[in-house]
């Protein structure tokens, strides 16, 4: 199985930057503070860095690569029951595991 070009790309150390800005509650940048060192990083917004990343790649692991989904919403345009989507996803799901 290979890596996606998406996934490779995002490996590479010189990606281009962007600055944003968010408002965050204080209490939840103190938090990142406390939590920051003990995860290992120097500063709370590498900690955040993180969190996005991680969130992220568990959301694009499971809308962005998910066929089934894609599968069902293409069959569902296509005028195909919730009923028979929902017990083909279930069946899908079971020969998965």
């Amino acid at each position: 199985m290979s890596i996606p070009d998406r996934i490779k790309s995002r490996l590479r150390k010189d990606r281009p930057m962007t600055s944003i800005t968010l408002r965050i509650p204080v209490d939840v940048v103190e938090s990142l503070k406390e939590i920051a060192p003990l995860r290992g990083f120097s500063g709370y917004q590498a900690l955040l860095k993180l969190y996005v990343s991680e969130g992220l790649r568990r959301d694009e692991a499971r809308y962005a690569t998910d066929q089934t989904a894609r599968l069902i919403a293409a069959l569902k345009k296509r005028g195909v029951s919730e009923t028979v989507l929902a017990e083909a996803a279930m069946e899908a799901e079971r020969a998965a595991h």
